[in-house]
């Protein structure tokens, strides 16, 4: 019989120990699968937001991402990124902070978006969009957020009056009346963000008349260019600008953004491991020690110390592996509801996820199983490697002595054979059954111990 026959006859004969001891390793390994999912999770979600958007190319001012200052003459650096021969399409977008009036409602103050593409960057829920004919005849046609909807009860016809409010200007800029076309959905925009989209055009009467300056503009590669060509090309009309592409912007915030997640996936995952390591090496141990006495009759019956200790360690994998494979679908159970508990933190993007399955974390998942299957089975395997097969065997006979603590003997005075008996006044054992009584009969006391 192979180790792997006997491991799985020893897991059938403890039923109950199995199945606990694997749903106790399922609930840990989910655990574990959790953390190393969310170790990564914002990140490939944030990675996938910016491909998903179609442009591949970020150019911002010489401040970088985080500052979002106006470009100088950006519709002169969007028509020199244009006449580029692996460019096809340049979007520019302007924000600024603004206030919204609707009828009957109070003020709300908003982030209005101008953007030179009406048909970009944003999923149309509800209406039409900006590049319809209807729209297009409008002086200022506008998107808005389903937030920004529910809280002031938009619908696409409703007219609204927006003010921008840009930061450093102390005079007033004039009200704009506008026209609600659509309700969208906007890649970046929060659970609670109040935001509105409309076309660069009617974004310029709001600021007062004058062309707007883009502080973003948005650039995607012609399918089959080059990787980076367009990049260097870009970066190279002006010393005064910054490009990104999108493996640079992810890193640049996975160096900033996301490095709290991964320092809690770290300890998590640590936690679940050592608690897993300590799971299954207790049930080891109390399994082997309870069966000392079959393991020595197996040695004596001519079975090596190595096929014992594969026998262990097929038993540990046999508690670690179904505890794993049942943790991967409770681990995904429990990842929906941590994240769907987790978006609803303030400035977190709608459409971005804590938990993203990739099989990076499979595989990490079942490599840090199989350590932990070895590893436990290190202390039983050295129990068993030192066992004495003569006395194990004696003692499972006989017995032990708590006094001698050696294997009992029917020559001992204190060590109770199988059938012993007890001094009716001071309750000493003894193998003598003269003048001595068993349990429940009464008998006259010894004078050998009692006197």
């Amino acid at each position: 019989m192979t180790s792997f026959a006997l491991a799985w006859r020893t897991a059938k004969r403890y039923r109950a120990r199995t199945l606990l001891a694997i749903a106790g390793v399922a609930v840990i390994g989910a655990l574990l699968f959790d953390m190393l999912l969310l170790s990564r999770g914002l990140l490939l979600s944030f990675a996938d937001l910016l491909d998903s958007s179609g442009f591949d190319i970020r150019v911002v001012s010489g401040e970088g991402l985080a500052a979002r200052l106006p470009i100088a003459d950006s519709a002169r650096l969007a028509d020199d990124i244009r006449r580029l021969p692996d460019v096809e399409h340049v979007l520019m977008i302007r924000i600024e902070p603004a206030t919204v009036l609707a009828t009957g409602k109070p003020p709300r103050g908003i982030s209005l978006i101008g953007s030179s593409d009406a048909e970009q960057s944003w999923r149309i829920v509800k209406g039409s969009s900006l590049g319809s004919p209807a729209a297009a005849a409008e002086a200022c046609p506008v998107l808005v957020t389903r937030p920004l909807a529910a809280a002031l009860g938009l619908t696409p016809g409703d007219s609204v009056s927006i003010n921008v409010r840009p930061p450093g200007v102390a005079s007033a800029l004039p009200a704009v009346a506008c026209r609600i076309f659509g309700i969208a959905d906007f890649a970046f925009a929060t659970n609670d963000e109040l935001t509105a989209v409309t076309t660069m055009e009617a974004f310029r009467q709001a600021m007062g008349g004058g062309q707007p300056d883009a502080d973003l503009v948005l650039v995607s590669s012609k399918p089959g260019a080059p990787p980076g060509r367009a990049l260097r090309a870009i970066a190279g009309l002006r010393t005064s600008l910054r490009a990104y592409s999108n493996e640079d912007v992810v890193a640049q915030f996975n160096r900033n953004g996301f490095a709290y997640f991964r320092q809690i996936s770290l300890v998590l995952s640590s936690l679940t491991m050592v608690f897993a390591f300590l799971l299954v090496a207790t049930l080891l141990t109390v399994s082997i020690n309870q069966r000392l006495g079959e393991i020595a009759a197996l040695r004596a019956l001519g079975i090596g110390r190595p096929r014992i200790a594969s026998m262990l360690l097929w038993e540990s994998a046999l508690l670690v592996g179904g505890g794993g494979l049942l943790a991967l679908p409770l681990g995904q159970l429990l990842a929906l509801v941590l994240d769907r508990i987790l978006r609803q933190m303030p400035g977190i993007p709608e459409r971005m996820h804590f938990f993203v399955f990739e099989p990076r974390a499979l595989a990490i998942h079942l490599v840090l199983l199989m350590f932990t299957a070895a590893a436990a089975a290190v202390y039983p395997v050295w129990l068993t490697a030192r066992l004495p097969i003569a006395d194990t065997l004696r003692r499972e006979v006989l017995g032990w002595c708590r006094w001698s603590k050696r294997g009992m003997s029917a020559g001992c005075f204190r060590c109770p054979p199988v059938r012993w008996w007890r001094c009716a006044t001071c309750h000493w054992p003894s193998t003598q059954a003269s003048t001595w009584r068993s349990p429940g009969r009464p008998a006259a006391a010894s004078r050998r111990c009692c006197i």
